[in-house]
């Protein structure tokens, strides 16, 4: 089980026009923001990708505006993000092995960056309804190829209730609204 020492979260490339056509893009974005409130009010570190931000525009605002103040977008040019030094050194510093990753595109960039950060011996989940791409199948052969590699598949409300552990908290009050 994932626990709130040890987990950190990636938010993989929600940028410009393709965060707008991805498949069911509304929910992603819904689910995102429900993912990383909560995900804050548990003091999950976070890290937040960008791929060729020049070419693709910058993430979406709707979800940007969620994102800690303190953080700035990692630009990236490879599909997989560890291939980015900028990346591996920021995870390096945080020392910690559990990583939440979500974002799009599922079959792409979240697939070879789950696949990579499994190489470097980190325990990837991937939020299923927080990931997608343009279509409905390629999300599909993305989260099954990455199930292939050993990344277990989790949910918004799945995850936040394994990092909550109980319902008698201040925490659980607090989060509770963002998921219902």
């Amino acid at each position: 089980m994932f626990n709130k020492e040890n987990t950190v979260f990636i938010l993989v490339d929600v940028q410009g026009k393709l965060a707008e056509i991805v498949y069911k893009h509304e929910e992603l974005r819904e689910r995102l923001i429900q993912l990383i409130k909560g995900l804050k009010l548990l003091d999950i570190p976070m890290v937040w990708l960008e791929q060729y931000p020049e070419g693709l525009g910058q993430t979406s605002k709707e979800i940007a505006k969620h994102m800690p103040e303190n953080m700035q977008p990692i630009p990236k040019m490879t599909f997989n993000a560890c291939e980015n030094d900028q990346l591996v050194q920021e995870l390096s510093k945080m020392n910690r092995k559990q990583i939440i990753i979500a974002g799009i595109e599922a079959h792409i960039c979240v697939y070879q960056t789950a696949v990579g950060l499994t190489s470097l011996g980190y325990e990837v989940e991937v939020v299923q309804d927080a990931v997608s791409s343009r279509t409905k199948e390629n999300k599909q052969i993305g989260l099954e190829k990455m199930k292939s590699y050993g990344m277990r598949v989790t949910s918004v409300e799945m995850v936040l209730y394994e990092l909550m552990k109980a319902a008698d908290t201040s925490l659980f009050k607090k989060i509770l609204p963002i998921i219902k």
